[in-house]
């Protein structure tokens, strides 16, 4: 996957070196030369440049890039141009940094995909967020350990927990499916809820709607996140 992130403040260039170092080609903007200079070598490609010139932001190759983060906050009309710049060169994938409830109306309203604050979300989570969508939520366990709620990959759909055998397969344990039913609720109305079965038998047949929560070693959660690339590419 490539990635642009334009603005290498604090959290834009922890978000750009985390990028990286998940495996990304990371391509860091900023028009401050020191800026660029301290982060060179921890990603893949870096450019000075104003982002809020079109002609900048296309011979940099950013209508070819998976995805693109506007990591400025604080200059509002930058970060609102460059997000309308981006969506105009046609990236189909812009998340935008936003400092308050105006600006993400504003930033979404312009072509932002994804609006996040820096209270929300720190550079490690976003950067998670981007290399693994798959995985919803992570929490870190002590020794190298993660719980994470994962979707299925396709080839998990219509077979159960005994025939998948994911401790042998893959190393990892999943302890617990979380899955949408239909509902009535209080008014009468028909919904969903989602219900979780915290001791699922072996002979669990897995939905494309499930949510897995599965734990392992960090090393066994990446291999099978780099399995939901595999399968993306077939």
């Amino acid at each position: 996957m490539q990635y642009a992130v334009l603005g290498l403040g604090r959290f834009g260039s922890k978000l750009a070196t985390s990028l990286f170092s998940r495996g990304g080609e990371v391509l860091a903007v900023d028009s401050d030369s020191d800026a660029v200079e301290r982060i060179k070598d921890h990603v893949s490609h870096v450019a000075i440049a104003d982002v809020t010139d079109e002609l900048s932001l296309r011979s940099l190759g950013l209508q070819d890039m998976d995805v693109a983060v506007v990591a400025i906050g604080e200059m509002i009309e930058t970060s609102i141009l460059a997000t309308a710049l981006l969506k105009r060169l046609g990236v189909r994938r812009i998340l935008s940094r936003a400092v308050n409830k105006s600006q993400a109306q504003i930033l979404t309203e312009v072509g932002a995909t994804e609006v996040f604050s820096l209270e929300d979300q720190m550079g490690d989570q976003i950067a998670s967020r981007l290399i693994a969508p798959h995985i919803l939520e992570s929490i870190t366990l002590s020794s190298g350990h993660s719980l994470v709620e994962i979707l299925p990959l396709k080839s998990f759909i219509g077979k159960t927990l005994k025939e998948l055998n994911l401790r042998a397969k893959a190393g990892i344990n999943v302890i617990a499916i979380k899955r949408k039913v239909p509902s009535i609720n209080e008014r009468g109305e028909n919904t969903i809820k989602v219900v979780l079965n915290d001791l699922p038998s072996p002979d669990e047949k897995i939905t494309d709607d499930d949510i897995l929560v599965v734990v392992g070693q960090d090393e066994r959660i990446s291999a099978l996140s780099r399995s939901f690339e595999e399968e993306e590419r077939i």
